[in-house]
């Protein structure tokens, strides 16, 4: 099977989504490498990974800073290329994640004639914070034009179609944030089995593993908390806002802060909760089409979701009734809805559990996305005439 490298503008410390695509690929014989960018520099440059090796270029950046980052991306965008082309013999594929690695990925294939998937984890000018109406118009305009230079294009739901416009990729292919958890020996374990003993049980737990940002409705979510010392609130991820989340859930005896968790540890969390919640503000453009992995792990554990109205998902949790829907930033529908989850009986909960994971394995489980993705890479893996190879 021939090389593939995955490109990444964060450093993967975790990155469920990139680590997901890079060991599928990896179990199917693939030779994978993942760069990652390592804004910082608190990471090592190089780590053998289970699918293979994790490499980090240190350059400099803050998260959340819009436009003043330009000089920063710019430096990215260069150290990217320079690597891609100093390796070019060991991938013949390029998995490039969101568009500031799409630029240096489609450089290689028009000089190198490598082969370029492009993964859309957000549309990257409704992700740019501050920037101008005309730039960012600009910038849509440019993404949209160039992925359809990509072999592939990649979208993490239906939902997101609309946000291509006028855009024809040469090949479209959906693959859900779906977890690949078969085979962790955490999965379907009792909670008081899990590592540390059994959890204490004095009322509702809540658990939030992701991107700490006070969009995510997290603050709110920390008031309710402070109004049920009998409720337990895990959070653990990191963000531009983690200081001041991790500061309001500080002031809390009933929440607990992880920080950056290890795959295996937020499997622990979510088995260790009652409800998940993301509650995103659907007045952020990409959160309108969100499609997050917690839906999907929330959906294989059997537990019950709160999801903020006109973020993409809330359509799915309404029909397929997977959870709750509330609208952004009001604490009262959020505490109603935690409150009617803290009255459910273990007979009600494991009636939901059986009936969502049903739903689960037929429609959204990581054995179909693997299908989908491993066709895709089947099908580009394949030298474009006879006895030719990519060029190196």
């Amino acid at each position: 099977m021939p090389g593939v490298v995955i490109l990444r503008g964060h450093p993967v410390a975790p990155d469920p989504r990139v680590e997901r695509v890079a060991r599928t690929l990896a179990r199917s014989g693939f030779r994978v490498t993942v760069v990652a960018r390592d804004r910082e520099g608190h990471f090592p440059p190089l780590e053998r990974a289970p699918y293979g090796s994790l490499v980090r270029l240190h350059v400099r950046g803050r998260y959340g800073a819009g436009l003043r980052n330009l000089p920063a991306l710019l430096r990215w965008e260069l150290q990217l290329a320079g690597w891609l082309l100093a390796h070019r013999r060991r991938y013949a594929v390029i998995h490039a994640c969101d568009f500031d690695t799409l630029l240096p990925a489609l450089f290689m294939k028009f000089l190198l004639g490598k082969r370029v998937v492009y993964d859309v984890f957000d549309w990257y000018a409704d992700a740019v914070r501050g920037l101008p109406g005309l730039l960012r118009r600009g910038l849509a305009r440019l993404e949209a034009l160039l992925l359809g230079r990509a072999d592939a294009v990649i979208l993490a739901d239906e939902s997101r179609l609309p946000q291509l416009g006028k855009a024809r990729p040469r090949r479209l292919v959906i693959v859900y944030n779906s977890p690949d958890w078969e085979g962790s020996h955490n999965l379907d374990r009792d909670p008081d089995d899990l590592p540390g003993g059994p959890p204490s049980r004095r009322g509702l737990r809540v658990a939030y593993v992701g991107l700490l940002q006070a969009d995510r409705g997290l603050l709110e979510l920390i008031q309710v908390m402070a109004r049920h010392p009998d409720w337990e609130l895990d959070l653990g991820g990191f963000g531009a806002e983690e200081g001041r989340i991790r500061k309001a859930a500080a002031a809390l005896p009933n929440a607990r802060f992880h920080g950056r968790v290890s795959h295996d540890r937020c499997l622990e969390l979510y088995l260790r909760a009652d409800i998940l919640v993301a509650t995103y503000d659907p007045s952020v453009p990409n959160h309108r089409y969100s499609s997050p992995g917690k839906l999907f792990e929330a959906m294989r554990l059997g537990k019950p979701i709160v999801v903020a109205e006109g973020t993409g998902i809330d359509r799915r949790v309404r029909a397929w009734r997977l959870g709750y829907v509330v609208p952004y930033g009001d604490t009262g529908c959020l505490e109603a809805a935690l409150r009617d989850a803290a009255r459910w009986t273990p007979q009600e909960r494991r009636a939901f559990a059986a009936r969502v994971l049903r739903l689960y394995e037929r429609w959204c489980s990581w054995r179909i996305m693997e299908a989908r993705l491993l066709a895709l890479y089947t099908e580009l893996a394949i030298p474009a005439s006879p006895g030719r190879r990519p060029p190196e």
